[in-house]
């Protein structure tokens, strides 16, 4: 039978932990950018400048047009827990991220209208494995769409700013044991599966940006992306068996206010040869910025959760040679720092230092359209916990074993771009 859920308190800390795990942040808006490791923001020179960094798009003159796709294929396995290191691993999956953008400069000026999915992924683990409790099954989608204006303030300096409205989802599943409430006992062991599905179908941010060339050769650019506030509104659906029907699944729905972080990026470009572009990358993600989150039950008091999240960066290397008019080839290293302290990690997206490298091609088929692929690979450091404040069953006060082990992560991301100007 199935019958609503709300005071679920680890389900909710789940929901929360599930949209502010950085590995959910995603950077890849278009291929070339990714090819140089995302290092774009001092380059911005084709229409995915309206991602990062808007003041790009005075490069740009009449209409332009671009629609790109990433493949992103990540893969995470557990040992633990601990001290048994048996392996766990997730689930394949593709998730296929688009974005798109259209844009109309003059030279002194221009606007533009893109759409991007800046958070997403997920992870599915096996059924049976002993992080159940946790996780099973997450998914999230943020989706945002931005109008975007730009100014050639001076021949060299120009400036940017835009409004963003998004809306988002999230779906979670996970197991809580029938034995989850001791003043209620029963005569069989098994596990009930909980569904928790939320959306925010309106949400609001904005943009800034700079683009400034003190010399020919060398372009210096900055963008800054605002927190988004969600007001998530969910309800949790539990498949049990028929005999439980009782209060330990007490009926209702639940809402959380959820902030996406602050993302500050600082960007220096420079023409070694004039077939050869050096580019850099200093992203500062401000995930502190969240404090405290308050959940609201149906029927129960409301919950507070404060911050688990420190501040981190990404710095990005990138690199750009045209080996013609027609054919270029890009290359790109970052480092992105872990925001989640080893003791907060939770398995529905394990978070860790990752080193990523990036390879890609542009090729201008005609004056008017060009297309464009790259490839990253992403690969976490190991990272091994042994100090969890997470319980291996949250739900039962007298299980104290901690959910302590071993995470090893990778993702390879494939990324396509095709652009068209009249």
């Amino acid at each position: 039978m199935k019958i609503k859920i709300s005071n679920l308190l680890v389900l909710s800390a789940l929901f929360i932990g599930t949209i502010h795990a950085g590995g959910f942040q995603l950077n890849e808006h278009g291929a070339r950018a990714m090819g140089m490791g995302g290092a774009f923001t001092a380059v911005a020179d084709d229409p995915s400048a309206m991602y990062f960094n808007g003041a790009g798009l005075t490069q740009l003159y009449g209409w332009n047009f671009m629609a790109g796709t990433s493949f992103i294929a990540p893969n995470t396995e557990f040992r633990g827990i601990s001290s048994d290191i048996t392996s766990y691993k997730t689930t394949a999956q593709t998730f296929v991220i688009p974005n798109g953008y259209v844009t109309y400069g003059s030279g002194d000026w221009a606007v533009g209208l893109g759409f991007n999915v800046p958070f997403g992924l997920g992870t599915e683990w096996p059924a049976d494995w002993p992080g159940r409790y946790l996780a099973i099954k997450t998914d999230v989608r943020a989706y945002t769409i931005t109008g975007e204006g730009a100014y050639k303030v001076l021949d060299n300096l120009s400036v940017s700013a835009g409004l963003v409205f998004s809306f988002a989802t999230v779906t979670i599943t996970q197991k809580i044991p029938y034995a989850t409430d001791p003043t209620h006992p029963i005569l069989f062991n098994g596990d009930a599966l909980i569904s928790l599905e939320g959306k925010d179908n309106s949400a609001f941010g904005y943009n800034f940006g700079i683009l400034y060339k003190p010399i020919r050769k060398l372009s210096l650019g900055a963008s800054f992306h605002s927190q988004i506030k969600y007001n998530f509104t969910g309800t949790a659906t539990t498949t049990a068996a028929s005999q439980l029907a009782f209060e330990t699944f007490p009926a209702g729905n639940i809402s959380a206010n959820l902030t996406t972080p602050f993302n500050l990026t600082f960007g220096a470009a420079y023409d070694l040869i004039p077939e050869l572009k050096l580019s850099a990358d200093f992203q500062y993600v401000g995930w502190s910025s969240y404090d405290t989150l308050a959940i609201d039950f149906t029927n129960v008091p409301r919950a507070a959760s404060p911050r688990l999240y420190d501040n981190s960066y990404i710095i990005r290397f990138g690199v750009d040679y045209r080996l013609n008019n027609a054919l270029s080839f890009q290359g790109g290293i970052y480092f992105d720092k872990n925001p989640v302290k080893p003791e907060y990690l939770n398995p529905s997206l394990p978070d860790a230092n990752r080193i990523c490298f990036s390879l890609g091609a542009n090729y201008k088929v005609t004056n008017n359209f060009t297309a464009a692929v790259s490839y990253l690979f992403i690969r976490s450091s190991e990272l091994t916990v042994t100090n969890s404040n997470e319980s291996v069953v949250p739900t039962y006060p007298t299980d104290t074993r901690k959910f302590n082990g071993t995470y090893n992560s990778f993702a390879n991301i494939g990324s396509i771009s095709l652009s068209y100007s009249l």
